[in-house]
């Protein structure tokens, strides 16, 4: 019987219904194995690879950076510090919106402007991801509580404590001590990432430059279990840094500030040197600055000011200031012609207070020469021209000397090179020769030169560390000891080799005596017999309690027209001479060797060695400055 029509067909139906679950259970089958297939490819063939993943993603390795060595004077005075200081630092991973997490933590701690454009920059010079970058630094307590309450609503900031570098004393020992400074973009690439992650600094001038790998200590790391936030939770492991060396310099902070109250408010620089052990004691260079300024990032207007100044307060007069000596080097020139037997003890001049070549209508002047004629030392040998600082005996002596003689002699004494162990600012200075004048001018050497460079003016150039060394020679009678800034702390110095030039030995021993002794005489009575007395006797040597010897110098920054007045009172006070003094004591056992340069001062004698006596009194007698005539006087 064939169906009614309209009616369904049952078979028909079920045969459709089973095909299409035959169909669904296949699919779910096939997507049941993909989820099977993938999940053990996942967990299993793939397990070590997502688990290192979710590692990096919970725990993070963080380095630890150490503590770096403190720097102490010989008394055991701290120079350089570590002190406490509460960071706000920002992850600019962990922040999902940079300029509105900025802007609400404005209102939560103090954000100037120099704030803001200090983290833009330091972001860019970032080194290395999920590094941290401050926005702040020594945050006080309120500013923390006030974070604290709202620091939900700012991940990826928080506050980081750290140890920063604090320099107690100020600007007195800016110059030797040197500074730290941020690491930046040049740095970065010098420096090995691993030896230096998680620092911030690097010493950038003085000690702390040079003995940077001393100072700086080893890294450690901790291995840290973080939340979504990145907020610590549990440190799993832990290397801890090494800290730093200490080290102890020679310098004396009694004497650094005994030199700069005698000093005063004048520019200039005072060096002072253990002879026999080559020991810094005082580095002084004014004016100077506060290195706390350049640790956390000094901002643009406060540094414009420093680099601005006219009066360079930034520059190392002490071992960058590279100035003509004037007259503080006629002994070493004296030395010259007595060894070379040019002239001896017994040779005597004429000084009629000028100099003359032959053939040559320029007079060259004694210091003491007038306008109107009057002036010259009479007859002088050569113990007198030192203690009374007679020009026209050395120019006289410099030209049957003859350059290539004095170049050899100076050169003995350190002149024209780097001698000093561990301060990577130290100049070279200039000492001129025949060839370096051909090569750098493309013109001869002529006689006239040589005149100059008798009195320590023309192309001679020294910087005052130098001229301390020299004179630290002539107290040792010809023995070298390279000036040097530490004490102890590193081998590092021992394990150099050293470049120094070798001692004198061809001086006689009566060389150096007489040569003292014209020294002593310009600081004490000179010869008594005549009534003549040292150029510094009257400024220095009337009370001396101890023996010392010295010498007196001026370099001239104008020239003065022949016939013309030197008056340094009508010159700009910027163009007038520079006012040298350089001497040591006792004279029968150095104790201690200093040298004075005061910028645009004057008179060597009058201006330069009070401050060389107060420093002296201060080494030897331990007697405070303030009981001499600091008074300016015409005489040398």
């Amino acid at each position: 019987m064939s169906e009614l029509p309209g009616l369904k067909d049952h078979d028909q139906e079920r045969a459709l219904y089973h095909r299409r679950l035959a169909w669904v259970t296949g699919a779910l089958g096939i997507f049941t194995l993909f989820l099977v297939g993938r999940y053990f490819y996942l967990q299993v063939a793939q397990h070590d690879f997502y688990a290192t993943l979710s590692d990096k993603n919970r725990i993070q390795v963080q380095p630890l950076p150490p503590v770096r060595g403190l720097i102490y004077d010989r008394n055991g005075e701290l120079l350089a510090d570590n002190a406490p200081s509460f960071n706000l630092v920002i992850t600019p991973e962990r922040v999902e919106d940079l300029p509105t997490t900025l802007a609400l933590l404005g209102k939560v701690v103090n954000l100037e402007e120099s704030h803001l454009a200090a983290f833009t920059q330091r972001l860019a010079r970032r080194h290395r991801p999920y590094e941290s970058v401050p926005i702040r630094f020594n945050l006080n307590d309120r500013e923390m509580a006030r974070f604290s309450v709202d620091r939900h609503r700012l991940p990826g900031v928080e506050i980081a404590p750290r140890l920063v570098r604090h320099y107690p004393q100020g600007k007195l020992m800016s110059h030797p001590v040197g500074s730290v400074r941020r690491i930046n973009k040049e740095d970065a690439r010098q420096l090995d990432p691993t030896n230096y992650a998680g620092m911030e600094h690097i010493g950038k001038r003085g000690v702390e430059k040079f003995y940077e790998q001393e100072l700086v200590g080893q890294v450690g790391y901790q291995h840290v279990e973080t939340d979504a936030h990145g907020r610590i939770m549990k440190v799993l492991e832990a290397t801890q840094p090494k800290p730093g060396k200490n080290l102890t310099l020679h310098l004396d902070s009694t004497l650094q500030r005994t030199a700069s109250k005698a000093l005063g408010d004048r520019r200039g620089t005072v060096v002072a040197l253990d002879p026999k052990t080559g020991g810094i004691l005082v580095l002084l260079s004014e004016p100077g600055y506060d290195p706390n300024l350049f640790v956390t990032g000094i901002d643009h207007a406060a540094y414009a000011k420093l680099r601005d100044s006219k009066d360079t307060p930034l520059f190392n007069r002490a071992v960058q200031g590279q100035y003509e000596p004037g007259s503080t080097i006629k002994p070493i020139l004296g030395l010259a012609g007595m060894v070379t037997g040019t002239i001896d003890r017994d040779h005597v001049i004429d000084d009629p207070g000028w100099f003359r070549l032959p053939n040559n209508t320029r007079l060259y002047r004694d210091w003491n020469w007038q306008a109107s004629g009057a002036g010259g030392h009479g007859m002088v040998n050569l113990s007198k021209a030192i203690y009374r600082s007679c020009n026209v005996y050395f120019y006289d002596l410099a030209v049957k000397l003859g350059i290539d003689n004095i170049e050899e002699y100076f050169a003995m004494f350190g002149f024209g090179q780097v001698t000093v162990l561990d301060l990577p600012e130290a100049a070279t200075g200039l000492l001129p020769s025949k060839q370096w004048k051909q090569q750098h001018r493309g013109e001869a050497w002529y006689q006239g030169d040589t005149v100059n460079l008798a009195i320590g003016q023309g192309d001679l150039l020294v910087t005052p560390l130098q001229l301390a060394t020299a004179v630290a020679v002539i107290a040792n009678r010809g023995k070298w000891v390279a000036p040097r800034m530490l004490m102890s702390g590193s081998d590092r110095l021992a394990a150099a080799p050293q470049t120094t030039p070798k001692n004198i030995d061809l001086v006689p021993g009566h060389v150096w005596d007489y040569l003292i002794d014209a020294m002593e005489k310009v600081v004490h009575r000179g010869n008594q017999e005549y009534g003549e007395n040292g150029t510094a006797w009257h400024h220095i040597g009337r009370d001396i309690p101890y023996r010392m010897a010295g010498k007196s110098g001026t370099a001239q920054l104008v020239s003065i027209e022949q016939g013309g007045e030197d008056d340094q009172q009508k010159l700009d006070e910027r163009l007038r001479e520079h006012a040298w003094f350089v001497g040591f004591a006792p004279v029968d056992d150095p104790q201690i060797v200093v040298v004075v340069l005061v910028e645009n001062g004057g008179g060597g004698s009058s201006v330069a060695g009070p401050i060389v006596r107060a420093v002296l009194d201060r080494h030897l007698l331990n007697k405070a400055p303030g009981s001499l005539d600091l008074a300016r006087s015409a005489e040398e």
